[in-house]
């Protein structure tokens, strides 16, 4: 697919990666290229499927969660992974799951006020049947969360 993105579509990417709240009309501007051009190729974007939507970044401590958490989790079975991913999206706390290589079938990101509130997550999260057990790491700090430099591709 990105053989059929060019280098203005990269562009315009970049700059929404960095601000999703930048107006077509200033992106436009930056790129000196009409907001309407800008709104054509979004569309574009979103039809390939190269753009699924725009987040909200949001700093969970000062809404109350203070624990950021990464769980291991082991699968009885490989096969069983699509029905405990199911499983964990019905758990609200959970805001990241990724199906891994290595010794866990599933890495899941979540968040909770504080320790006993993690206590009763992981309680939920071990009950899910499939799952054999689960590895908890608290996270102290995030010192790294940006969107890859797109534009560097084009320098191979």
């Amino acid at each position: 697919m990105s053989n059929k993105i060019d280098r203005l579509d990269r562009e315009i990417l970049a700059l929404l990666m960095k601000d999703a709240n930048l107006p077509f009309t200033e992106i436009g501007k930056k790129l000196y290229i009409s907001g309407g051009t800008v709104h054509v190729r979004m569309k574009k974007l979103r039809s390939m499927g190269i753009v699924k939507s725009a987040n909200l970044v949001v700093d969970y401590t000062k809404l109350g969660y203070d624990i950021s958490a990464f769980l291991g989790i082991y699968l009885d079975k490989s096969s069983l992974y699509d029905e405990v991913a199911y499983q964990l999206t019905k758990i609200k706390e959970v805001v990241g799951a990724h199906y891994t290589t290595g010794n866990y079938g599933i890495f899941v990101k979540i968040v909770c006020r504080d320790t006993k509130h993690l206590r009763q997550v992981l309680d939920k999260i071990q009950r899910i049947n499939g799952i054999q057990r689960t590895e908890t790491f608290i996270s102290l700090e995030e010192s790294v969360n940006r969107p890859i430099d797109i534009l560097d591709d084009d320098k191979r």
